[in-house]
């Protein structure tokens, strides 16, 4: 499993076991994260296949992931359970999220230092092999890099109008979908963004 999607050894752990029932529904999981704190919440991210989850989907997956985790019992003290989609600017945490997502513009972070730097900015041109195809200025031309898929530490598409106008695309679809939502968006840094709004995660307590 990508450290992307489960970064420590908890979260791996969690990812295994909730990853069947996750999968049996029909979906994929994301990311997983078990955040401390005053009191530690668990994140959950998932998406369908082909793209797609509404906020229905997110509290039938939350329904079965409390079911499990309830008779696990892996985490101590109390928390709660947030299952949200990956949201707009959504983190790339597979091989796949870099081909589905090519043309659109996203950051990556490495874990070592490549050409004497770890943060990258340009738009994603797919994947060759096992290496994630970006393309960044360099001056006053362009150039196409390629970083090892597990040199990667940390990846997020950047919210453009491009990026907004394809989600509503793919959505339009749905009736329940409220394109409203997407008139005001700010972008933001840090985990939080990645969430779609907090009044629409489904929350369970433990």
């Amino acid at each position: 499993m990508s450290d992307l999607i489960a970064k420590t050894a908890i979260d791996r752990r969690l990812a295994e076991i909730v990853t069947p029932a996750i999968e049996d529904l029909g979906f994929e999981l994301v990311r997983i994260r078990l955040m401390s704190g005053k009191e530690k919440i668990l994140q959950i991210m998932a998406d369908r296949p082909e793209g797609g989850i509404i906020v229905e989907d997110c509290a039938t997956i939350s329904t079965a992931v409390s079911a499990i985790l309830d008779v696990e019992d892996p985490i101590e003290d109390n928390y709660t359970l947030e299952v949200s989609s990956p949201g707009i600017d959504r983190p790339l945490t597979r091989l796949k999220d870099f081909d589905m997502w090519a043309d659109y513009e996203a950051r990556i972070e490495t874990t070592e230092l490549i050409d004497g730097r770890r943060r990258f900015k340009g738009f994603l041109r797919g994947t060759e092999g096992e290496e994630v195809l970006i393309e960044l200025e360099d001056g006053k031309e362009t150039v196409t890099i390629g970083l090892q898929f597990d040199w990667l530490s940390d990846a997020k598409l950047i919210l453009t109008d491009e990026l907004i106008a394809e989600m509503l695309r793919q959505k339009k679809a749905d009736p329940a979908f409220d394109a409203s939502a997407f008139d005001e968006i700010d972008e933001t840094e840090g985990d939080e963004a990645d969430a779609s709004d907090s009044d629409e995660i489904p929350v369970t307590k433990h």
